[in-house]
């Protein structure tokens, strides 16, 4: 099974939000949770920010480590994704969806805080641009935000589940481009390898279980994951 983190993504051109100095948390200051929820300055604060901002997530594609990881499903060899991103990215290669646990959410629509209804954000951007707000869900009245989990809003508890489930039944845990830093999404592979499972980390920078790995490759996630299906695909 697969742990992925920022560094595939920016191998698709997505910016990272933690990296020191140059992650989009360093530029403006994220919006709590209970902040949203609490106050309509800040929902049109967080709004405006989605609407205004950056919209390479909606438009970037897919690369040569997502494309590997879906042939190596094909090959049998992947039970599943565990990803700390919210770009969509796995599901936008082919992945199957039942194959993806998303820990932080996806930012790619919203949806309702109260019942879960999906809105799309195109719709919703036009709604925000005619009125400088986004109503109440039209089912339940509850808040409407973006599908990702914020700082101080809790974790989702089945994705949770469906995490542990999915770790406590591998062999190989391979992380592709996390720092291995932000809990408790980061435990999970210091779990697989608590459970006997080997790891195999591929990451630019050090990570903080490059001590317990069985195997550490310092290089780009794209290249490395192409080399081994490559391999794989030739025995």
């Amino acid at each position: 099974m697969f742990f992925t983190g920022a560094g595939i993504s920016t191998e698709s051109g997505i910016p990272d939000f933690r990296s020191p100095g140059t992650g989009l948390w360093n530029k403006m200051q994220p919006i709590q949770f209970q902040d949203f929820v609490g106050s309509k300055d800040m929902r049109f604060e967080s709004w405006k920010r989605k609407f205004s901002g950056d919209q390479i997530m909606l438009t970037a594609q897919p690369n040569d480590g997502h494309k590997a990881i879906v042939a190596l499903n094909a090959l049998g060899k992947c039970s599943g994704v565990i990803t700390q991103n919210v770009d969509n990215l796995h599901q936008n290669s082919g992945l199957p969806e039942e194959k993806i646990v998303e820990l932080h959410g996806n930012a790619t629509y919203a949806s309702c805080l109260s019942c879960g209804k999906r809105y799309e954000l195109s719709e919703l951007e036009v709604q925000f641009s005619s009125t400088q707000s986004i109503a109440p869900c039209s089912d339940c009245d509850g808040i409407i935000k973006t599908a990702t989990i914020s700082f101080g809003q809790s974790m989702p508890e089945v994705p949770m589940q469906r995490a542990t489930t999915m770790v406590e039944a591998c062999d190989l845990i391979i992380v592709l481009g996390s720092s291995l830093s932000v809990y408790p999404a980061a435990g999970f592979p210091e779990y697989a390898k608590q459970m006997g499972a080997k790891l195999v980390i591929i990451n630019r920078e050090e990570t903080g279980l490059d001590s317990i790995a069985d195997l550490v490759i310092a290089q780009q996630i794209g290249s490395v994951m192409q080399q081994a299906y490559q391999r794989l695909q030739a025995l």
